[in-house]
């Protein structure tokens, strides 16, 4: 099989093409022909040297999800057959034409659907979901502040939203970019081009003084204390990136004041267990809005494999909408 490898820590440059023997599933693994994966802030940083891998999923081999067929299952593997559509989450190693996986973390292609759109679902999906339903509590009728909301896990935070009939405030610092977040049901948009950010206001005269009721933070750095300043009391805070930096000055008064919760998640190292549940959840609750179309992939453009590199130096330059999506020709 042919699979996208770093040869060394640095930009997009430092991928090559490889060829190296397909992995054989487990007792309770599935064997997937992928026929997309789709690119994410973590394979940039993983290709730099900056994220490493957990140790059961291949080092130099980088890519977080996939779209394809089962080709193949284990002894013990009972939940799909031989020719199912498939997609998923894995710590690595999705930038190859075969990969192995447990059975429980798949999850089934929705109906309908073709492997680009599929490939754009996974991390964006689960990472949104798993923040502001299972970890905040979301319920309708509240409001979410998304940073990023233009992103992959941006728009599919608002997209989610608007399902539930909970109200979005987006930041984003493009104000092209910005421009397109009505289609996923955002509210109002507040244009973040200064350093640092500033944002509070806007969200609190667009909630009548109250402020967010949760906030689904990608940026992190000084966007966090805006954030607090915005936030509704009892407010749920999800820090879930941080390309803007790991640090930042808090003001406790402010998180004491309004009883405010700050909650940090992380997928991608999580027990194999927590992930295998967060998996069937998501195939029990999630799926059903796929196969309706209440939730769709947000795909900014489809490249063959061949130009992942241009695709990465695209995506570190912030000028995607959405998902960046490669396919196996």
């Amino acid at each position: 099989m042919k699979v996208v490898r770093i040869t060394q820590p640095g930009g997009p440059e430092v991928l090559a093409f490889d060829e190296r023997p397909e992995p054989a599933p487990g007792p309770n693994d599935v064997q997937v022909r992928v026929r997309t994966s789709a690119l994410n802030r973590a394979d940039l940083l993983q290709v730099r040297g900056a994220y490493p891998p957990p140790q059961d999923v291949p080092q130099d081999v980088p890519g977080l999800e996939y779209a394809g067929e089962v080709v193949a299952v284990g002894s013990r593997a009972r939940k799909f057959q031989v020719g199912d559509r498939v997609m998923g989450l894995v710590g690595g190693g999705a930038w190859s034409e075969v990969l192995t996986t447990h059975e429980r973390e798949v999850l089934r292609m929705p109906q309908g659907m073709d492997f680009a759109n599929a490939a754009a679902l996974p991390e964006a999906y689960l990472t949104a979901w798993d923040a502001l339903v299972l970890q905040a509590d979301l319920r309708p009728g509240e409001t979410v502040l998304v940073h990023a909301v233009a992103s992959g896990v941006g728009s599919a935070a608002a997209l989610l939203c608007r399902a539930m009939g909970v109200r979005v405030v987006g930041t984003g610092r493009n104000a092209e970019k910005l421009a397109r977040a009505s289609e996923w049901g955002v509210e109002r948009t507040v244009l973040c081009d200064s350093s640092p950010p500033v944002f509070a206001d806007a969200v609190l005269a667009a909630t009548g003084g109250r402020g967010a009721d949760v906030c689904l933070d990608l940026v992190g750095g000084n966007y966090l204390p805006e954030s607090l300043k915005a936030m509704a009391p009892r407010g749920r805070l999800m820090q879930v990136g941080s390309v803007a930096g790991s640090r930042a000055d808090v003001d406790l008064g402010v998180v004491m004041r309004k009883r405010l919760r700050i909650t940090g998640t992380v997928l991608r190292s999580r027990p194999a267990e927590e992930k295998m549940a967060l998996t069937q959840a998501a195939e029990r609750q999630l799926l059903p809005l796929f196969d309706s179309g209440a939730l769709k992939a947000v795909v900014d453009e489809v490249l063959p494999m061949t130009d992942i590199r241009a695709g990465l130096e695209r995506m570190a330059g912030n000028s995607t909408v959405g998902k960046l999506v490669v396919r196996w020709d």
